[in-house]
């Protein structure tokens, strides 16, 4: 593929499907607080690409006005963890992932750049076998664009031949800061986020149009 030299992929609504998992472990996480629970969600919801580390401190901060102990802190992320592993195994590919992974693979590096933590999004990917079509896997606790930037460092390649596919506007931030493109991924039922926003290439309901923006944008 002409011009596109790296692809990179958000993992959670990107490949998978498991957005919804994430949503019910934060309900299932703070049901301690029924009467900030709408709060707390939407919060959730309109951050992703932030890690979960990062919004339990906001939620404590701003939305429950409590101090948080490191302790707690560190129950947070190890019940998570928990709340979300299997589910996650679990969800189905988004549309066209399985595909795209195996076409393109042969074509260019693959990377996946997530929110999760490292040590996590990486057993995720073994298990769920997909291993194989990635250069490399990179989570939490470095912020997104950190591992772009990364990425970009370790190929070597100009920003502007690297592809960068996101579902939250965190992502697209992530990808303005590391200048490198981005195409946004919007699900039929979901309202268009990304919607006159600067820097956003293209929005795509599913994996299967994105391979046909990469053919039609890039060639073969």
């Amino acid at each position: 593929m002409s011009n596109l030299n790296v692809l990179i992929l958000d993992f959670d609504g990107v490949i998978l499907e498991s957005v919804l998992v994430k949503t019910d472990a934060f309900r299932e996480l703070f049901s301690f607080a029924p009467e900030h629970l709408d709060e707390i969600v939407n919060f959730h919801l309109n951050n992703g690409g932030m890690s979960r580390f990062d919004k339990f401190r906001y939620i404590y901060a701003h939305i429950l006005l409590e101090p948080l102990s490191e302790e707690r802190f560190l129950w947070l992320g190890s019940r998570f963890s928990e709340l979300v592993f299997d589910g996650v195994l679990a969800s189905s590919f988004v549309d066209g992932a399985e595909e795209l992974l195996r076409v393109c693979s042969k074509h260019i590096p693959l990377f996946i750049v997530s929110a999760t933590p490292e040590g996590e999004i990486r057993e995720i990917v073994r298990r769920r076998n997909l291993d194989r079509y990635f250069t490399g896997v990179y989570g939490s606790p470095r912020s997104k664009s950190d591992c772009i930037r990364a990425i970009l460092a370790m190929t070597g390649v100009p920003p502007e031949s690297v592809l960068f596919v996101g579902d939250a506007h965190n992502d697209l931030q992530a990808a303005k800061e590391a200048g490198v493109r981005f195409v946004g991924r919007v699900t039929p039922r979901q309202p268009n986020r990304f919607t006159g926003e600067p820097g956003v290439d293209h929005v795509i309901s599913d994996l299967y149009e994105l391979y046909r923006y990469i053919r039609a944008e890039y060639g073969s």
